[in-house]
């Protein structure tokens, strides 16, 4: 737990090229919630292989573990 207080994100993707990552909680408020995802989507972003051209992140789906998920605009 605490490396994940210092910075360090932890996250898995399947096979289709699919990143999952938990970025908080039902309690934390929107702020917070805000922060953790740009703060991972600047880590996914900083974790591209140079050798990759084009686009590394198509699209973002944030959903509940079990709720229906809805896209967020990078932009």
């Amino acid at each position: 737990m605490g490396e994940l207080k210092k910075g360090k994100t932890a996250y898995k993707n399947d096979a289709g090229g699919n990143v999952h990552v938990a970025i908080g909680k039902v309690s934390f408020d929107n702020d917070k919630l805000l922060a953790n995802a740009q703060a991972f989507i600047e880590s996914l972003k900083r974790s591209k292989p140079q050798a990759l051209k084009g686009s590394f992140i198509r699209s973002v789906h944030l959903s509940s573990s079990m709720g229906p998920a809805v896209q967020i605009s990078l932009s």
